[in-house]
């Protein structure tokens, strides 16, 4: 089956054509538009968004070095492959983190950030369960507002490193049937907590939220190779 195309540039946006370009390869390869192994040319990568070769190939080389591709002597460029230790690293890396987000944010939120966690769930609820883009966005704003009420700026910064990372797994977990109700359902016992000030109850939820994604991606890797 032929891949779907990328969308041509469109140069009515202030940041560089470079950057532009790095951005919507790197979407491409979050939503599988571009699926790990496939060799990134870039004379056709360059015809289908509509742009010269220079920044596509600088595009190649900073996704290189986020990890979304890499280089084969002699072959040229490939999306990464996903390996099984990547996946629990970034999610071992993750529990923890999140766990101590939610922890800080059970003893720091503000009334303001409660009234949003509890919109966003509203909102949340009331997405299609086949619009994966809003559900993984609407999922992506839950957890940013508890990274904010932790007042962890040292913190924050670690998590949003690993966001990107995290956003490809994201996408695909989210996507098995079933799983955005029961996303929303543990969402709801984390903001509980938070709400009762329950630091250990808050943190323990959180990690086992994160360690659930982890299993139920791991499911969805083994089923498609299957």
């Amino acid at each position: 089956m032929e891949r779907p195309r990328l969308i041509p540039i469109k140069l009515d946006n202030y940041k560089p054509l470079r950057e532009i370009v790095f951005e919507s390869l790197r979407e491409a390869i979050i939503q599988g538009k571009l699926r790990p192994g496939e060799r990134l040319m870039e004379i056709q990568l360059a015809e289908e968004m509509g742009v010269s070769r220079t920044p596509v190939r600088e595009a190649i080389r900073k996704l290189e070095l986020e990890g979304f591709v890499v280089m084969a002597p002699r072959k040229g460029a490939y999306v990464s492959n996903v390996s099984v230790k990547d996946i629990v690293d970034v999610f071992e890396v993750r529990s923890a983190l999140e766990g101590l987000a939610a922890g800080l944010a059970a003893e720091r939120i503000t009334s303001e950030e409660m009234d949003q966690l509890e919109v966003t769930l509203v909102k949340i609820s009331a997405i299609c369960q086949e619009d994966i883009d809003a559900i993984v966005e609407g999922d992506a704003s839950f957890h940013e507002i508890i990274y904010r009420a932790s007042r962890n700026e040292r913190l924050t910064q670690i998590i949003t490193q690993l966001q990107e990372q995290i956003r490809r797994f994201r996408m695909t977990s989210l996507s098995r049937p079933g799983r955005s109700k029961i996303v929303l359902g543990e969402h709801k016992k984390i903001v509980e907590a938070i709400s009762d000030r329950n630091v250990d109850l808050a943190q323990t939820l959180a990690r086992e939220h994160i360690e659930n994604a982890e299993q139920n991606f791991l499911n969805t890797l083994r089923e498609e190779e299957a």
